[in-house]
């Protein structure tokens, strides 16, 4: 009798255990990845080595890479900028790179031709920009202050301060009519991206800096530094966390928002959780270093980047 409990003991603990999954694919790149956007099929990785790659996922080869020019570095060598953020929209390209002068940044667009839209002598601190649609871009400052650019007369419509907390990251809903930004206060702020108007404060799940965030079908999720994978109804501004074991420097939600990944741990793994129940849903293992983006292509497959040059693509439902 007692064996046979024993028995059905270990086989429920197995039945319930965690699937731990390794990455189907990984994708080299010349360059430690430092951003990455998802345009249907197509990856768009932004490198330390001064360029863009772009990566058709299901062909599985390299498309296209746009490069810009090199920088100056405090010393007065000539060395690659550093793409900070990327994005696509349309057949353009949008690269912000450091510019080597006084931690100002440059800012270039991609359209069969390579513009510059700033520079080092604007003066601006930007750590990253998205496009809103075709003619303006959403930047998010160091200051953590926000502000749209429109790109044919490289002129703000306005810029508006989030708070005195360093700006960490932001992340758009699907219409782009949203953004959610966070810093290292821990609050979160949505942010209506046609006019700077702050809709509503996400806080009380965070106490120190959040370094990464996602916004989906009206949730968000946070990954912050002290050691907290946030989540967020937005509608309601009510929100839970789930503890972490190290500082949590990623984080994606599915299209749906049924499911988050979070970098959980100091082995770089990344877990997967149900939102509802806020139950482990997978383990992924095989990243080599600290992650930067993680992105879910659908609600199984997902792709992630970290401090090398190995991009990873996972799958949920791998047997």
């Amino acid at each position: 009798m007692m064996k046979t409990l024993f028995f059905y003991s270990i086989l429920s603990l197995w039945l319930w255990a965690t699937p731990v999954l390794n990455p189907v694919e990984s994708i080299e790149i010349n360059g430690t990845a430092k951003d990455m956007v998802l345009d249907g099929d197509h990856l768009v990785i932004a490198t330390d080595m001064g360029h863009i790659e772009v990566y058709d996922s299901v062909k599985k080869e390299k498309i296209k890479e746009i490069s810009i020019p090199d920088v100056k570095d405090f010393m007065g060598d000539i060395m690659p900028a550093r793409v900070m953020s990327t994005d696509t929209i349309r057949g353009k390209y949008l690269l912000l790179s450091d510019s080597g002068k006084g931690g100002y940044s440059n800012l270039y667009i991609y359209d069969d031709n390579l513009t510059q839209l700033l520079s080092a002598d604007d003066k601006k601190a930007i750590i990253k920009a998205r496009f809103i649609d075709a003619s303006h871009i959403l930047l998010g400052y160091l200051s953590n202050e926000v502000a749209l650019l429109d790109i044919k007369s490289k002129k703000e419509l306005y810029r508006v301060q989030l708070s005195e907390s360093k700006f960490s990251d932001f992340a758009l809903n699907e219409d782009k009519t949203q953004a959610v930004f966070s810093c290292e206060s821990g609050i979160l702020s949505v942010v209506e991206t046609k006019t700077g108007k702050v809709l509503k404060e996400l806080k009380g799940q965070n106490l120190d800096n959040v370094y990464k965030v996602d916004f989906k079908n009206g949730m968000v999720s946070g990954a912050g530094q002290d050691q907290r994978a946030s989540l967020y109804d937005v509608a309601s501004g009510k929100g839970d966390y789930i503890k972490g074991h190290f500082l949590i420097y990623a984080t994606a939600l599915s299209p749906s928002a049924q499911k988050a990944a979070f970098a959980m741990d100091e082995k770089n793994n990344i877990s997967v959780y149900n939102t509802l129940t806020k139950s482990k849903i997978a383990l992924l293992k095989g990243q080599k270093s600290t992650l930067n983006v993680i992105i879910f292509k659908d609600e199984n497959r997902l792709f992630s980047a970290s401090d090398d040059n190995t991009v990873m693509v996972w799958d949920l439902n791998q047997k």
